[in-house]
């Protein structure tokens, strides 16, 4: 085993060697170079042939002995890392060329290492198994590994790198590591603060102090690169809150006596208070208009200092110049702050930029997804002219995808002064989804469902999802499969398979078996629109839960005379008879009677509900289309534009069913300050038979509640059966909640203002304050029952009662907290809802709770 220090030693011997081969007296020199080349012969190589030797030298046989060329090839030679020591002397008329190889490396071995794995140290350094040995690049290794070290907090690990050699000329190069304790911060202080607390500023930088709670970070440990950058997060901080002057005077980080952490202080001068002054915008383009610029910029005169508004007039200015024609624009701000008036006056100068053009696009940080599937969302392509607008809008589209946790987009200077080189950086995270989901209600006490989904299959974007569902309420197998670019066009295809069993018995009386398959295709219409067609092929069975009840032969409720004493069972003479409903477990039934099931049985068509139409198998042809307008400025986290979309679905093109349902959405985004961002969704449905149809089926009419009407149960608002009963004087005393009927009509207004909260950052737990307000109803006029009146003795006590349908269209509002866990078994929601106004036959719940699992 040897140092590395003791082989670079040798090698920095070995290179005076060609010094001395030349070096000598004046007329010796001359001697040396008198005549031409015979022939150029290379000696001491093992692996590298003589032809790649010679091909590096700037002289051959036949050229005249040059010294200045044998010296540049020397530093030639050098230069190529191929080498330990080289010497170029003459024999005769023969140039020899004496080379030592550098070794080549068998194995990288890491020792000692435990807080950093050998997957995350490879990596990292560039000596690998098969490149070439040399001295200079193990002493960047093991800086770089140091580096890494210090990142993590520990500032005492120490790195020895060691060589073994073996045959044939390589080596297994070894880094032997003394990691030590990790280093923590212990506290972090601020002087020279007056207008913000130590805690205030300890929130808004990375650096954290060390708490028992933050085993899952790492920003509690001391960084010098880190505690650079929060010096720019000060900076920011401040003069977004209108000091211009903030300055960091300094920032140490001193060791603590026990050796085991740092004590970090800044030193700030936080300076005056700025608002805005003047603001002007100056152009001499002919297309541009300074005033109607202006108007562009939101910042007004009076406004508090932020410079990080600054920075956005600059985007709308570009991004303004950008749609009258101009891509290249030179936007400077000129600053100048007045400290006797505390203003900041502003002017942006417009200029033409140079043109430049798109030299190449690196993809960088794509483990698995394809280059092309990237690529094939860019908006600009090498060779284009360079357009930042289409840039960030092409960072949206492959953000959109949803594939990656981050999308960088950068430039570097390309080989030539109008050239650029574009860097996609990404950052790969998981797009297979194992999804779960329960909740506690009012009336169901637990429900489960699960799903596997794959997004990014094999890297190709395409998206599978395989389906097995079960549930005391639903049952699914359902199979989806999208290729986002069909024929390698702009095209989006897709093909479903799908069998489910669905039973609301609990909520609606009845129960469905659907199965069938669907075809999709979807394409942009323009860059922000794009429309989606669709046919699906579905057979659906509903079984109605029939109500077995007794009649009599005039076809209404049997009924019979029971004797009521009321309360004076020595005194008959105030004892009167009321009719009750005979029950159908009776036996035997009275003469007359019979029990009959009211679906099945046409006997009695006056007790015959409408749900009992909807019972039947029947075959849907459905063909439909959605419209989407996509205005956001973020896929994923907006904080400004908006979307919309509008859909159709008809039934009709063959089948049994005809209908033509409606549906659109439109959703606002707005960021207002930190950690605050607003969206509001307004969404509204309609669906009306056609054809010789007047009903709709109660599994195509809409149902609202559970996770699409937080704080209302499943199907628990809108239409419904009920019983009200009433005493023998006529007053109501009960009220029971019979059969959801779902709605032909709904409309549903959803606000959620997202909030900080005093939590860790690194606990990554995020709130949300929510409001829903809508409603559903309006029923068909066939799908409503006329009232039954009737005799129950269903609670032991007597009384008259009347079962109708409820169908109130009015405003149903509930509100409360959303809570997000991105726990390390996968993200949670918690929903805690306060019904604010609903109709006295609605079902609520007031938490629900749902997770999934990625991988």
């Amino acid at each position: 085993m040897r140092s590395i220090l003791s082989a670079t030693a040798m090698a920095a011997a070995f290179a005076l060697t060609p010094g001395l081969g030349l070096a000598g007296q004046a007329s010796a020199q001359e001697d040396l170079l008198a005549g031409n080349i015979r022939a150029v012969i290379v000696e001491g190589n093992q692996r590298i042939e003589a032809r790649t030797v010679q091909s590096y030298l700037l002289l051959e046989a036949g050229d005249p002995f040059d010294g200045e060329r044998i010296d540049l090839s020397l530093k030639t030679l050098f230069a190529t890392g191929l080498f330990a020591d080289v010497a170029i002397d003459r024999r005769g008329s023969d140039l020899i060329v004496r080379v030592v190889e550098n070794p080549i490396i068998n194995r990288v071995i890491f020792e000692g290492n435990r807080a950093l794995d050998d997957d995350k140290l490879r990596e990292e350094i560039q000596a690998a198994p098969r490149g070439i040995f040399t001295a200079a690049r193990v002493q960047a290794d093991v800086q770089r590994i140091l580096e890494l070290y210090r990142q993590s907090g520990r500032f005492s690990a120490t790195v020895e790198p060691e060589y073994k050699p073996l045959d044939q000329n390589r080596v297994d190069l070894i880094f032997k590591m003394t990691e030590g304790p990790v280093t923590g911060v212990r506290s972090i202080n601020f002087i020279g603060n007056e207008v913000y607390a130590d805690r205030r500023l300890r929130s808004e930088i990375v650096t954290k102090q060390s708490r028992w709670w933050r085993f899952f970070s790492s920003n509690d440990n001391y960084d010098p690169g880190r505690l650079e950058y929060d010096r720019e997060v000060l900076r920011q901080f401040y003069q977004n809150n209108g000091y211009y002057d903030f300055r960091v005077v300094s920032a140490v980080a001193d060791l603590t006596p026990d050796q085991e952490d740092f004590y970090i202080t800044f030193t700030i001068d936080e300076g005056e208070q700025y608002d805005f002054g003047e603001i002007k915008v100056e152009t001499a383009l002919e297309k541009l208009n300074a005033n109607g610029l202006r108007r562009a910029v939101a910042i007004q005169e009076g406004d508090l200092y932020q410079g990080d508004r600054i920075e956005d007039a600059i985007d709308t200015l570009t991004f303004a110049a950008g749609v009258a024609g101009y891509a290249f624009v030179d936007i400077r701000p000129r600053i100048e702050a007045d400290p006797v008036t505390n203003k900041v006056n502003v002017t942006f100068a417009i200029d033409e930029g140079p043109r430049v053009y798109v030299e190449r696009i690196n993809i960088v940080g794509n483990t698995r997804t394809l280059d092309r599937v990237i690529r094939r969302e860019l908006r600009i392509t090498e060779g284009d002219a360079f357009n930042r607008i289409l840039l960030d809008r092409s960072r949206n589209r492959v953000r959109a995808l949803g594939f990656f946790g981050d999308v960088a987009v950068t430039e570097e200077p390309g080989s030539e002064a109008d050239r650029t080189v574009v860097n996609v950086s990404v950052e790969e995270q998981p797009t297979g989804e194992l999804s779960f989901a329960a909740g506690f209600s009012s009336v169901d006490a637990f429900l489960i469902d699960v799903s596997v989904t794959q997004r990014n299959l094999r890297g190709t974007g395409q998206s599978l999802v395989a389906r097995v569902s079960a549930s005391d309420r639903n049952q699914y197998v359902d199979f989806r499969f999208t290729e986002p670019r069909f024929l390698d066009r702009n095209l989006a295809a897709g093909l479903d398979l799908f069998a489910t069993r669905s039973n609301f018995l609990d909520v609606s009386n009845f129960e469905t078996q659907t199965y069938g398959a669907g075809l999709r295709v979807g394409f942009p219409l323009t860059e922000r629109t794009n429309l989606g067609l669709r046919y699906r092929l579905q057979s659906d069975e509903i079984n109605v839960d029939d109500d077995l009840v007794v009649i009599d032969a005039d076809g209404n409720y049997a009924t019979e005379e029971i004797v009521n004493d009321n309360g004076t069972p020595d005194d008959p003479s105030d004892d009167f008879t009321i009719p009750v409903t005979i029950p159908p477990t009776r036996n035997p039934l009275p003469e007359g009677t019979q029990a009959v099931n009211i679906c099945s049985s046409q006997i009695a068509p006056n007790l015959r509900s409408s749900l009992c139409d909807s019972e039947r198998a029947d075959i849907s042809s459905i063909l439909g289309y959605t419209f989407q307008w996509d205005r956001r400025n973020d896929p994923i986290e907006p904080t400004r534009g908006f979307d919309m979309s509008f859909s159709q679905d008809f039934a009709g093109l063959g089948g049994d069913v005809k209908y033509l349902r409606t549906e659109a959405t439109a959703a606002w985004y707005r960021g207002l300050w930190r950690g605050f961002r607003f969206s509001s969704r307004f969404s509204t449905g309609y669906i009306f038979p056609l054809g010789g149809d007047d009903t709709i089926r109660i599994n195509n009419r809409f149902f609202r509640g559970g996770s699409s009407f937080r704080g209302f149960d499943v199907a628990g608002l809108g239409p419904r059966e009920m019983d009200r009963f009433f005493d023998e004087d006529g007053n109501e005393v009960g009220l029971r909640r019979g059969r959801s009927l779902g709605g032909n009509l709904y409309y549903q207004g959803t606000f959620e203002l997202a909030v900080p909260n005093l939590l860790p950052e690194e606990y990554g737990i995020k709130t949300a304050l929510f409001a829903d307000a809508g409603s559903l109803g309006w029923l068909e006029d066939t799908d409503q029952d006329d009232p039954i009146f009737y005799v129950d003795q269903s609670t032991g006590v007597t009384r008259s009662a009347v079962r109708f349908t409820e169908d109130e269209l009015t405003l149903r509002a509930s509100a409360g907290l959303s809570v997000f866990w991105d726990s390390p078994f996968g993200p949670i929601r918690f929903d805690f809802s306060q019904i604010l106004r609903k109709e006295e036959y609605d079902r609520t719940e007031t938490f629900r709770f749902s997770t999934s699992t990625r991988f």
